[in-house]
């Protein structure tokens, strides 16, 4: 396997980029999205970046701006510009001669639901982590995973455009905790009621909302890796 480090520009500013290529190429990527309050360093996301090359998968894990060693100020921080942070990691992926032009999408919390805008805009298949449904409802906090955000935040959120995760997904898999503290287990029934087929909705059980507890993790990576080899691998034989 080997790793590649990039940084690309985005609306004057870099993100911080890594790439994980299998022995074998060119291949599918998968596009690995964080959530709130996480970096492309964070556990889950290193687990990603050791498990799919060997499954012939491209892994890659980046930071949105302001976040880890991406440039930007996370007080900045709001799901339009997430968007446009996804959209240009994918547009310098899709010049990658290691690449093959198949792009899948996988976030967590925040990531995911970043991930759904952009799936149903682009038409890629996408896995979910304990993903919100919607916004609607949050407030400034001093505490948890909305600690740091800005005004710009919640005025896009007061404004609606991105306040509900998009309808009408299709090859969308929704991974629910069925004991997250953070995003009520009923979004993901959501999500999975406005995806179109071909979907799948599954509830973690007993699992919390990081998945702290690897057998949780290892299942929703499985899940995952099964999910992409069936819209990614198998859609190219």
């Amino acid at each position: 396997m080997r790793e590649e480090v990039h940084r690309i520009p985005v609306e004057g500013h870099k993100l911080a980029l890594v790439l994980h290529l299998p022995a074998r190429t060119p291949a599918p990527c998968v596009v690995a999205c964080h959530g709130l309050g996480a970096s492309k360093d964070s556990e889950k996301y290193l687990l990603l970046g050791r498990e799919f090359p060997p499954e012939g998968f491209a892994l890659a894990r980046f930071d949105f701006s302001g976040c880890g060693e991406s440039d930007g100020a996370y007080a900045d921080t709001t799901v339009g510009s997430r968007i446009r942070d996804l959209e240009a990691v994918l547009d310098f992926f899709g010049k990658h001669p290691a690449l093959n032009g198949h792009f899948g999408l996988l976030g967590s919390s925040m990531g995911g639901y970043v991930a759904l805008f952009v799936s149903a805009s682009r038409r890629l298949p996408v896995a979910t982590w304990n993903t919100p449904a919607t916004l609607r409802g949050l407030e400034p906090s001093q505490s948890g995973d909305l600690l740091g955000l800005g005004p710009a935040f919640f005025e896009e959120l007061r404004a609606g455009e991105y306040a509900d995760a998009p309808g009408g997904v299709s090859r969308c898999l929704t991974i629910q905790a069925d004991r997250d503290e953070v995003v009520p287990p009923s979004h993901g029934q959501l999500l999975f009621d406005r995806a179109t087929e071909p979907r799948e909705l599954v509830m973690l059980s007993g699992a919390d909302h990081r998945l702290t507890l690897m057998p949780h993790r290892l299942e929703a990576l499985t899940l995952s890796l099964g999910w992409f080899r069936r819209f990614l691998l198998n859609a190219q034989k």
